[in-house]
């Protein structure tokens, strides 16, 4: 086991066996009174009101979250040169996606040390505990935002050397900014796993990566790649210490567990979405698709029981979502801790 897998394995056994990860971001924000209707889409924040970015990433510590991850999911350089922002513009506005979620941890802390014990018995949870940032970094799909996240066709014509060029300076950017973890997301298909996986190689990325990958039918990703290639890219990779999948119906997820854990010894992160149907041509939600959260939270222990060692929320989770996953797995980490005693 490498330095960065043993880390993982370190931070994990801290959490109990199983951390948290934070939940929506983009949603949080548009419900604290963002609007997001722009390509940049969350990252518009950066630009316009980063307190509010701040103030979510809060609210996801306060509700039990080990793991923040950065406003940076749909935030590129060439996405912000569009909006006429110059290189070096642009590249701090990727390194203060990650300056946003440190300082947010560093309050959350100074919270924590305010209180004089761990205070875990109401709706904000104030705990001492290792806390992770994760600076995102979305697909090509989600530069172009026109839906082809999740479908995967890039057309016939796109390469690995187009996609890893793509990435490249923004990934160094987000790496150098002081995350603890690169979260790769919603990765559509196998193609640009591998552009990943190679740019942390050619690049030496000296922090952990993860890589998620999204799917519409519980058995492949989104663009019909096999599930299990794609995981294997992962598995072969040193320098990814976690593997799995988000932004996909809680439905599927027990099942695409099983397969991910016939390929791979790494542990396996899940994140869903509310299980709600994404419009891409209105750009919106359907309403009324999706499950509760006690149907959402129903699901947190099968896929622990399974095989996932990070479980989270994606689209249209909240913290209420995520406080919800934090008492479940308290529960079952005291009801353990007592069987063993």
């Amino acid at each position: 086991m490498g330095h960065a897998e043993s880390a993982m394995s370190d931070f994990l056994r801290q959490c109990g066996g199983v951390a948290v990860i934070d939940g929506g971001l983009a949603t949080e924000l548009e419900r604290h009174g963002a609007n997001l209707n722009d390509p940049l889409w969350s990252a518009k924040c950066l630009l316009t009101s980063p307190h509010l970015i701040r103030s979510v990433h809060l609210d996801y510590l306060e509700a039990g979250a080990d793991i923040i991850i950065t406003a940076s999911y749909q935030a590129t350089i060439q996405g912000f040169e569009n909006k006429g922002y110059s290189l070096e513009e642009s590249e701090n506005l990727l390194r203060k996606s990650v300056e946003i979620a440190l300082e947010a941890r560093e309050v959350y802390y100074s919270r924590c040390c305010e209180a004089s014990i761990d205070d875990t018995h109401n709706d904000i949870i104030l705990k001492q505990r290792p806390i992770l940032v994760a600076a995102s970094v979305g697909s090509y799909g989600a530069f172009l935002a026109d839906g082809s996240e999740y479908s995967g066709d890039y057309g016939d014509s796109m390469d690995l050397e187009f996609l890893k060029n793509f990435h490249r300076r923004r990934v160094k950017v987000l790496a150098d900014s002081g995350p603890d973890v690169i979260a790769f997301e919603t990765v559509p298909n196998k193609l640009e796993a591998q552009a990943f996986a190679l740019l942390l190689e050619e690049e030496n990325i000296n922090i952990p990566a993860w890589l998620s990958f999204n799917s519409k039918d519980g058995v492949n990703v989104v663009s019909g790649d096999s599930l299990s290639d794609c995981v294997s890219i992962a598995e072969s990779s040193d320098k990814i210490v976690a593997v799995g999948i988000n932004c996909t119906p809680p439905r599927f997820i027990r099942d695409l567990i099983l397969s991910m854990k016939k390929v791979t010894t790494k542990p396996i992160l899940i994140y869903p979405n509310s299980g709600e149907s994404y419009d891409a041509d209105q750009k919106e939600w359907v309403q009324n698709t999706g499950v509760s959260d006690k149907d959402f939270v129903s699901y947190v222990n099968k896929w622990c029981e399974v095989g996932a060692s990070l479980v989270g929320g994606c689209c249209r989770t909240t913290p209420h979502t995520i406080r919800s996953i934090y008492r479940t797995l308290s529960c079952k980490c005291k009801v353990a801790q007592t069987l063993n005693e």
